[in-house]
């Protein structure tokens, strides 16, 4: 399913920006970019985006931003060691006789003398920040992957309710299949000019008997109406149901084919192509379902 999210958070002169987006993706696959200095924090966020998240593709941007304060508290200079430097600098330009005086720029270049903490250098520390960010991030994309959603299952009850219409139509149609074969049978020995066989006659019996039990497609009608049954049902579970959608979907085309290969009835087959046609947006549609 397709959605975008944003989040900020900010504490202490830091503000941490997170970006999500998805597109359509049968399986779960993960993308995430984080500065150079949290990128040990990737599978925390990879497990958040997870425990939220089952199905699509998902890009996850965390961005920081630190202001002069929060950098202000991380600098550090050792006035003292400064000082030293300066006389020490100071005394050896005089022992070889040397002219100029100490810069700035020199003194801060000595080690020790500017020092920043290393609490920039420990990603953990920053973790608590970071996941707020993502999570409001992620609760914007789940909402907005939850409208979609709600579109998704209006469109596919609509579209099941046209199948259903169809297996009606089966259902109605298939018990006359035997006795329309038996009318046909007959036509065609009358045709060919040979005499009409009893009603009871053995061979049209056996005859009879043998395409009622290759075409019986009860057994197939009664599969395919439990499915669209689970399917509805599923529609309406507050869990993720993509993948359970997508099973029900290829079982339906299942039976579906089957009872297309034993009709004979035309009118059984023209039922039986809007039933393929349905179904094949149903699966369509039902790869983008969370």
């Amino acid at each position: 399913m397709t959605g975008y999210g944003r989040g900020e958070y900010s504490q202490d002169g830091l503000k941490v920006t997170t970006e999500a987006s998805s597109v359509n993706r049968k399986q779960a696959e993960v993308n995430v970019s984080l500065p150079r200095e949290w990128e040990s924090l990737e599978l925390q966020v990879r497990d958040e985006v997870n425990k939220r998240i089952a199905r699509g593709r998902l890009t996850i941007k965390v961005a920081m931003h630190a202001g002069e304060s929060f950098y202000g508290n991380k600098v550090q200079l050792n006035v003292p060691l400064a000082k030293a430097y300066a006389k020490a600098l100071a005394n050896l330009a005089q022992d070889l006789n040397l002219s100029g005086s100490v810069s700035l720029d020199l003194l801060l270049r000595a080690p020790g003398v500017l020092r920043t903490e290393d609490e920039m250098e420990d990603a953990e520390a920053f973790w608590p920040v970071v996941q707020k960010s993502v999570l409001r991030a992620l609760e914007s994309l789940i909402r907005m992957r939850q409208r979609e959603g709600t579109h998704l299952g209006q469109d596919l009850q609509a579209r099941m309710g046209l199948m259903k219409k169809s297996l009606e139509q089966i259902r109605v149609r298939a018990p006359k299949m035997v006795q329309r074969y038996q009318e046909q049978l007959r036509l065609r020995i009358k045709k060919a000019g040979l005499d009409l066989p009893a009603a009871d006659d053995d061979r049209l019996l056996k005859e009879v008997i043998y395409f009622a039990d290759r075409s019986d497609i009860s057994e197939e009608l009664t599969r395919l109406e439990s499915h669209f049954k689970q399917f509805a049902s599923s529609l309406k579970s507050a869990e993720p149901v993509g993948r359970m959608l997508d099973f029900l979907a290829q079982e339906m085309n299942r039976e579906i084919n089957t009872i297309g290969s034993k009709t004979t009835d035309s009118l059984i087959s023209r039922e039986v192509v809007k039933l393929k046609a349905e179904l094949e947006k149903v699966r369509e549609q039902v790869q983008n379902v969370e």
